[in-house]
């Protein structure tokens, strides 16, 4: 005798996607629900976090390169600090080479740090695609306006 299995309701587009607002699962997942690796690495590992790190901090002591890498972003993180260097002013896009050029020669003279001169050349980044973003916002105006100059 053939069984008959109640057919779910098919939620899925013929591309087999669910459309958008529809869930293969509308309760969605538990709030507070944990990763079954994440509890079992907890439990591995419960009461021996002392262990642990005296096991890392005696591998650094050996000179083990990710153990002295691991220690060393604990006891001194990359923390923002006060670097004494003047950035030129940046309005136009003209500015931004001259800009960058200061970052790089500061950090090699020494004045700023490597890591400073990263924010810092990130900072001017942004900053250009900020401008580039403007400046097309406002081309799109002037074109959309029937204001675009004739080239």
């Amino acid at each position: 005798m053939p069984v008959n299995f109640p057919q779910k309701q098919e939620r899925r587009d013929e591309l087999g996607r669910f459309p958008k607002g529809v869930s293969g699962n509308p309760a969605g997942r538990p709030v507070g629900s944990r990763n079954a690796a994440t509890e079992m690495a907890e439990a591995l590992l419960d009461g021996q976090a002392g262990a642990l790190i005296n096991k890392c901090v005696e591998l650094a002591l050996e000179g083990h390169p990710a153990a002295i890498k691991l220690c060393l972003e604990r006891i001194v993180p990359r923390r923002g600090r006060a670097a004494r260097f003047a950035l030129p002013k940046i309005e136009t896009a003209a500015d931004i080479g001259p800009a960058m050029s200061a970052v790089a020669r500061a950090a090699a003279d020494g004045t700023i740090t490597a890591f400073d001169a990263s924010e810092l050349s990130r900072m001017v980044e942004t900053f250009a695609r900020a401008l580039e973003i403007s400046d097309f916002d406002r081309r799109l105006r002037l074109l959309e306006n029937g204001n675009a100059p004739v080239a």
